[in-house]
């Protein structure tokens, strides 16, 4: 039978899923023993939630892929908190350090105050957007 080919802005979110799921399935069959675990740490107003980090850790390394706290319960240290809670449980998972990216500068710089150091960025990444990845020792290297 002939392959169909489509090419669609509006593709099925089903198939979307199937090739997501693909991506997803094939670079796990090619990180052994990466041992891939969740984690999050989530800050409530009641059941409502306000703030809160999350990510994985994997090979020693903590990637945090959300931090984000409610606009009117901003600059009063959630997001310091969050990552300092995220850092100490993957420390206790054996990780040495965490890798967090942003494409916003002033958040970049804001990472670098709590010990994050660029590794990478690309400048003009998207639209008027740097792309920049940080990433912070937690232990000790020696």
């Amino acid at each position: 039978m002939p392959l169909t080919w489509t090419l669609d802005a509006h593709a099925p979110e089903a198939d979307l899923q199937v090739v997501s799921e693909g991506v997803f399935s094939h670079g796990r069959a090619q990180a052994r023993d990466g041992n891939a675990e969740p984690i999050a740490c989530l800050v409530r107003d009641g059941s409502r939630v306000v703030a809160g980090g999350s990510g994985r850790t994997e090979y020693r390394r903590l990637f945090v892929s959300h931090l984000w706290v409610c606009e009117d319960l901003r600059r009063q240290g959630l997001a310091r908190r969050i990552l300092q809670a995220l850092e100490l449980q993957a420390v206790h998972r054996g990780c040495r350090d965490a890798l967090i990216e942003t494409l916003d500068d002033g958040v970049a710089a804001y990472y670098g105050r709590l010990g994050y150091r660029s590794v990478a960025g690309v400048a003009g990444y998207v639209g008027p957007f740097n792309r920049h990845i940080l990433v912070k020792p937690l232990v000790d290297p020696g």
